[in-house]
């Protein structure tokens, strides 16, 4: 063959590509489709940048093939992959292409792997070329960490500068860390040798300090003598000269003032720590270390504080500077380094009575801490410096002295006299939230493309809210014209996992994807059948229960979606909670008799369980419903006078199962739900649980949770048994580190029903959780309950005790939602949960560990609403000498209750 003409024919450097140039690109392009990677560099070494175009078309195609490779001969494709990685790299003749190439998902080798064959490729390109390359892969995070041979190996090739990039860091940092080590002795060289020996050692070290994420091998926890501990490198790095010290210093200092979680901060800190900077280094970055005492973790600003503290000790701290540390330190929560921040001001007035102008309005600061025994360390320390203050200053000081507690008013009085701020002694008004106003569910998608719009939202089932209406509009829209929105779902969704996986949903729902499946009709018919009839199972636990009606329910639509038989859902919430307003639902089943339909039974069943039998046109709608003369309108009349379904939770005592372990409340807890005939037998299988067809059995639960959020639309109208369901799964999360598990408090707040028992367990149990969000939604509820009339202050004190005295909730995770939920106002309503709740828990044989904290948070609710109750047991402890911190708060408290704090007291607003 002379030459190639046609579509074939390339001009290049002036002439036509002939037959040895073909025959050089077929070489190279069977090389790549046989795996041969090895032999690539060579046969592109002919190739002029006419051939190396018309290869890389080629390659192109190539790359587009080798994907039908994966499913039949993974390995071969791999083979593909890395010869196809570096063929491109030698024929693309611009720098960003051949990054792009080189930095595509699909063909990055693992880690470094290919490097070298890919940089013999390039071997010809100029300095520049390769220098554009290595910064545009270093520069993309997920690309630098996996091509890191890659861009070593043109950086070192180009001359360029070494590129500090995370990405490249992180894969800089695995490879420089590796070490094989013998049975006793390191095999190679240690860690600080191997970052001498390598010349980027200055540059990405620095970097290494500073970046947001810090690379695993730098945080490993060795000790600081071992031949791998990176903070000791560089440190002896620093001292030799190879790093600048001031910018090791500066990185460091620079990245523990941005904040961060602990374990990103370790190595920046250890760093800092075995500087050991001077304090002339110390001097230029106060700032800094102002702003790490301010804001940083514990450790961190326990470490700037100690800095600072040695320059205040050697007078080398401006005492604005330390006015402006103590201001900052003083407004943090951990009493460590409030106490020790208070210390060093008293050495420092001490030894400089005129700074006391600057300090002492630091230290009011404390005045307003929750803390007692803070606030009477910082009012001794005003009260002993007090005549060195200006006058202005003492006014104003006398002033920030109304913040303190009642128990310090007497001391106050003394050093002020009537200067001392009035505290507002006016009428104690309780602060509640407002009552949550009802939220009408939105009208259904009426188009299919605003239907497909919500279908295609990731994790739809978490907003309870939106799935029921997306299902109720794919179930109106379907019927109305299934062909259109089945082709709607088919371009939404082209390669469905429930179209590629036989079995995907013999074991899970999945939620709406089971409908969709269903409207596709690539479901099979009996496990459709098997599905809907199926009950809860054998011996579930009562999520699992929970979860089954949900499940119910789209089985059903997904056999009828699209059919005559469902032109709407019936049970479609009116409300937020998941409840129905009771004529809504009779005007449904009018519709539903009008078309001549028989309702779908988990349909209908769900609906029941929905409606509000409690609401104000529940009787009308009894009436409306029995006029409908259809057995589902008889059906929504019964239910309607009938009473709620009920439950009962008791735990199970020592003496009745011996091997309950006391670290495991849930394995004592026993459901009982009440016997009801009606469910029983005219409710669908998966319902059946409600009319007690589930045994009353502990029943512990120690799987994987979840949907939680679709639990309190399930039984939004029956709180008492959306409790009962919701305690296993409270019970168990609050000894463990789950979190979340308090998601469905607000909505059970929020439900209606009858307010037992069982709610009161469960929020004793939220308001215990180790997770302080999970704290904080178990607060809301109680509040929300409180707002609402329909909390049990005394119930829900008495289970506290309970669990507080049987080890299952921490008397300072409790102290800490307390006063959470007394900040917003509520100090009435505490102090009536922790008045029924403290006789208790005082005459335990032995002092519970942690009560001292919840007696100041009792105390300080008694100061501001000024109760007057007795409580048992505080007398006996408030008398004794000790000086520990549950006795000084009894005292406290017992004085609150006994003064009565002079407020007037109001109802509750």
């Amino acid at each position: 063959m002379a030459e190639v003409q046609g579509t074939d024919e390339v001009m290049g450097a002036g002439r036509v590509m002939g037959a040895e140039d073909v025959m050089g690109i077929e070489k190279l392009i069977e090389a790549v489709r046989e795996g041969k990677a090895f032999e690539v560099p060579e046969l592109l070494k002919p190739l002029g940048a006419a051939e190396r175009k018309v290869a890389l078309a080629r390659l192109k195609e190539l790359r587009t093939g080798v994907r039908s490779l994966e499913g039949i001969r993974p390995n071969d494709a791999v083979r593909v992959r890395r010869a196809l990685y570096v063929a491109g790299a030698g024929c693309h003749t611009g720098a960003a292409a051949a990054a792009s190439w080189l930095g595509a998902r699909d063909l990055m080798p693992w880690r470094s792997e290919g490097a070298a064959m890919a940089l013999r490729a390039v071997g010809d390109r100029t300095p520049e070329w390769l220098a554009e390359v290595a910064g545009r892969l270093a520069a993309r995070p997920a690309v630098a960490e996996q091509s890191y041979g890659m861009i070593r190996g043109l950086v070192e090739r180009s001359g360029c500068p070494t590129p500090a990039t995370d990405g490249y860091v992180l894969a800089w940092s695995r490879e420089i860390g590796t070490v094989r080590r013998h049975a006793e002795r390191p095999a190679g060289p240690t860690l600080l040798e191997r970052l001498r020996q390598d010349p980027q050692s200055p540059v990405l070290l620095v970097h290494a300090l500073s970046m947001p994420e810090t690379p695993e091998q730098l945080t490993w926890a060795v000790p600081d003598d071992s031949p791998e501990h990176w903070p000791t490198a560089v440190v002896a790095l620093a001292g030799e000269g190879v790093l600048d010290r001031s910018g090791v210093l500066d990185a460091a200092v620079s990245r523990l003032l941005r904040g961060g979680r602990p374990r990103d901060l370790r190595f920046p800190m250890e760093v800092l720590r075995l500087v050991a900077p001077t304090p002339a280094e110390f001097l230029e970055r106060v700032p800094d270390l102002v702003g790490m005492a301010a804001d940083a973790p514990s450790t961190v600003a326990g470490y700037a504080q100690e800095a600072l503290a040695g320059l205040a000790a050697d007078g080398a701290l401006p005492a604005s500077a330390l006015a402006e540390m103590t201001s900052a330190v003083l407004f943090r929560t951990e009493k460590k380094l409030v106490r020790a921040q208070l210390a060093l001001v008293g050495k420092v007035l001490a030894r400089e009575p005129g700074a006391a102008d600057a300090l002492l309005p630091a230290v009011a600061e404390v005045f307003g801490q929750e803390d007692t025994d803070l606030q009477g360390r910082a009012l001794k320390l005003v009260g002993r410096h007090l005549p060195a203050a200006d006058p202005s200053v003492r006014c104003e000081l006398a002033e920030r002295a109304g913040e303190l507690s009642p128990t310090h008013r007497a001391e106050a009085a003394r050093l002020f006299g009537d200067a001392l701020g009035a505290p507002d002694l006016g009428p104690y008004e309780e602060i509640l939230p407002p009552l949550p106003e009802p939220q009408p569910l939105a009208p259904p998608a009426t188009t299919v493309e605003e239907l497909v719009a919500e279908l295609v939202v990731k994790r739809l089932s978490d907003d309870p809210v939106a799935f029921e209406r997306a299902l109720d509009g794919l179930v109106r829209l379907a019927h109305r014209d299934r062909e259109a929105v089945a082709e709607a779902v088919r371009d939404a969704f082209p390669q469905p996992r429930w179209e590629q996986q036989t079995h995907y949903f013999t074991h899970e729902t999945h939620g709406i994807h089971v409908v969709l499946a269903g409207l596709l009709g690539v479901l099979n018919p009996a496990l459709v059948e098997f599905r809907r009839t199926a009950g809860h199972g054998a011996d579930p636990c009562l999520h699992q229960a929970l979860s089954g009606v949900l499940d119910a329910r789209l089985w059903e639509a997904a056999d009828l979606v699209g059919t005559d038989s469902l032109p709407f859902l019936l049970a479609t919430p009116t409300g937020h909670t998941g409840a129905i307003d009771p004529l809504v639902l009779v005007e449904r089943l009018r519709k539903y008799r009008d078309a001549g339909v028989e309702p779908a039974p988990a349909d209908l069943a769900q609906a029941l369980v929905r409606v509000l039998r409690a609401h104000p046109t529940a009787v009308r709608a009894a009436e409306e419903a029995a006029a409908l003369e259809t057995p589902a309108g008889r059906r929504l009349s019964a239910w309607l006078c009938r009473e709620t379904v009920g439950a009962t939770v008791r735990f199970l005592r020592r003496d009745e199962d011996k091997t309950l372990h006391r670290l495991w409340p849930m394995d004592r807890i026993v459901v009982e739900l009440r016997e009801s005939p009606v469910v029983r037998a005219e409710f669908p299988p998966a319902f059946e649980w409600l009319g007690g067809a589930l045994e009353a059995t502990p029943r512990p639960c120690h799987h994987w949770v979840e949907g939680r959020a679709q639990w309190p639309p399930v039984l939004p109208a029956d709180r008492e048994v959306l409790a009962a369901c919701l305690l296993p799964t409270l019970a168990h999360g609050v000894d463990g580190d789950a979190r979340g598990a308090t998601e469905p408090l607000t909505a059970l707040a929020e439900a209606d029903g009858p307010v037992g028992h069982a709610v009161h367990v469960v929020l004793a149990f939220g308001l215990g959780f180790g997770d302080a969000d999970d704290r904080l939604r178990a607060v809301d509820a109680v509040l929300v309950l409180a707002a609402r009339g329909d909390l049990d202050a005394r119930r829900l004190g008495t289970e506290l005790a309970r669990l507080v005295e049987d080890a299952s909730v921490k008397p300072n995770r409790l102290a800490d939602a307390a006063r959470t939920a007394a900040a917003t106002g509520a100090y009435g309503t505490v102090w009536a949960i922790l008045a029924a709740m403290l006789p208790e828990l005082l005459a335990a044989p032995k002092p519970v560990r942690g009560l001292g904290e919840v007696l100041a948070v009792a105390a300080d609710c008694v100061e501001r609403c000024g109760a007057r109750d007795e409580v048992a047991g505080l007398d006996g402890l408030a008398s004794g000498r000790a000086s520990t911190q549950l006795v000084v708060q009894a005292r406290r408290l017992l004085s609150a209750l006994r003064q009565g704090a002079g407020h007037p007291l109001t109802e509750t607003v």
